[in-house]
């Protein structure tokens, strides 16, 4: 088997094995920390709590999670592609399982795992977003909502993320219409706080989701001033295994040619830069700084579907 093809099952058996990991632990946070405590969040979990509550019950989250799913994909089809559509299925079917099959084990539970709602909901927020941040990093789609989002953005200048905000709100919102015994001042006293908790859970996901994927793709840049530039550049290139571009420079007070290195690496290979350059030269100076992203050879491969020529 040609060594590229090699790599590349290995690249996609990995992602789908991430791909689950990061959905069963959406799976867990969501049934295990959130639901128990009836609060209603975004997205296609958030309308099948709606309507598991509205039953009383009778219908699971995860039935009605994936019926939407499918009709949304139904719809999308023609807008979003094949591709997207196959993607989608395969994380939507995995996290309807996840949530069905962890929705029998917690929900019969007399009391929920945590009983005080505010940690739980921070918790179970904690583990769905960094689940979903996962599922992200690896080219994974849960659906729900980000179906919405890919229609809205192929026939809108709407933005995805805009979207996405307000269909998760809205979503919450509607958990005031659940069946309640009482007149309406007691349905609000009641339903208001479970709607609050819903948008903070839904925010801590959105939030936790975006760390996840920012720290993941985030690498550190280096910039070193020493007269002993060579030295430190060998060192980086058989120590750290990092490349090292060399750049002409000139001190404007000195008058003086020099010559300046530039470093990428991944953020926890910081230390090992810091320790290379101070054992040459503790008089270096040195400039760093974060970087969200750095695509090439030793980085992240760029990910972009390229326009297709007409």
């Amino acid at each position: 088997m040609n060594t590229n093809i090699r790599a590349s099952l290995f690249t996609n058996l990995k992602d789908y094995i991430f791909i689950i990991l990061g959905l069963v632990m959406y799976g867990i946070g969501f049934t295990a920390f959130i639901l128990p405590h009836e609060i209603v969040i975004g997205g296609l979990s958030g309308v099948g709590t709606l309507v598991y509550f509205a039953s009383g019950g009778f219908i699971p989250v995860a039935a009605t999670q994936y019926a939407c799913n499918l009709i949304l994909l139904a719809f999308a089809y023609r807008l979003v592609g094949k591709t997207f559509v196959l993607r989608t299925i395969f994380g939507a079917t995995v996290i309807s399982l996840s949530i069905g099959v962890f929705e029998s084990i917690f929900m019969r539970l007399e009391h929920p795992l945590i009983p005080d709602t505010s940690m739980s909901a921070i918790l179970g927020a904690i583990l769905c977003g960094v689940g979903i941040g996962v599922v992200f990093v690896h080219n994974g789609s849960s659906g729900g909502t980000d179906i919405v989002a890919a229609m809205v953005s192929k026939v809108s200048n709407v933005s995805i993320g805009r979207t996405m905000i307000f269909t998760d709100m809205l979503i919450v919102v509607c958990s005031i219409f659940l069946p309640f015994n009482g007149d309406m001042q007691e349905r609000l006293t009641e339903r208001v706080p479970i709607i609050v908790y819903g948008w903070v859970v839904s925010f801590i996901i959105a939030y936790m989701c975006d760390m996840i994927i920012n720290t993941n793709r985030q690498a550190t840049q280096f910039i070193i001033f020493s007269s002993k530039w060579s030295e430190i550049a060998d060192r980086i290139n058989q120590e750290a295994h990092r490349g090292v571009t060399v750049l002409d420079a000139e001190g404007w007070y000195s008058k003086q040619q020099i010559k300046v290195l530039m470093v990428w690496c991944r953020k926890i290979e910081s230390v090992t830069i810091f320790r290379i350059v101070k054992s040459i030269d503790e008089k270096a100076f040195i400039t760093q700084a974060n970087v969200n992203g750095v695509y090439g050879k030793g980085f992240d491969t760029m990910k972009v579907r390229m326009k297709k020529s007409v």
